[in-house]
């Protein structure tokens, strides 16, 4: 993963430690003083947040634990790779999109971070400006023309 992708795994799992957890004890807390716990659907939906929450903060616990942090190879900056920013041209409708290729724990489509599992970051790792590639996905293939790496 990025190195930046580890940080904010980091912070997400600090916050989850600290006051995430503090607050969800304390909504337990007030759960609890409104009376009998087998009929208080509070209770039960605090107590399922807290489940949630221990299951993330487990998750964020091995990820960090078993991340590799790779540093983009500055003499390559003309080839995407883990960690390039890529300028695409979509050749169907005319319009440009940044994306940012990201290890699969940091991927965020909605942000522009795209893992290089996926079948849009396996079809860009390895081109360089001018290159085509078409991915392929559930509306179809589109077919993108690689303007920029940085």
């Amino acid at each position: 993963m990025t190195r930046e992708g580890y940080e904010k795994l980091k912070a997400e799992l600090e916050f989850l430690r600290g006051p995430e957890r503090m607050r969800v004890a304390e909504t337990i807390r007030e759960a609890k003083s409104h009376g009998d716990l087998k009929e208080n659907a509070a209770y039960h939906e605090a107590k399922l947040n807290q489940q949630r929450l221990d299951g993330r903060i487990s998750d964020l616990e091995k990820a960090v634990q078993r991340a590799t942090i790779v540093e983009r190879v500055e003499s390559d900056g003309d080839t995407a790779q883990l960690g390039s920013k890529v300028l695409l041209l979509d050749l169907e409708f005319d319009d440009e999109l940044t994306i940012t290729l990201v290890g699969s724990f940091e991927a965020d489509p909605a942000q522009g971070h795209v893992s290089l599992g996926s079948p849009f970051g396996e079809a860009l790792v390895g081109k360089t400006v001018g290159d085509v590639i078409e991915v392929e996905a559930p509306g179809g293939v589109t077919n993108y023309k690689v303007l920029q790496v940085s």
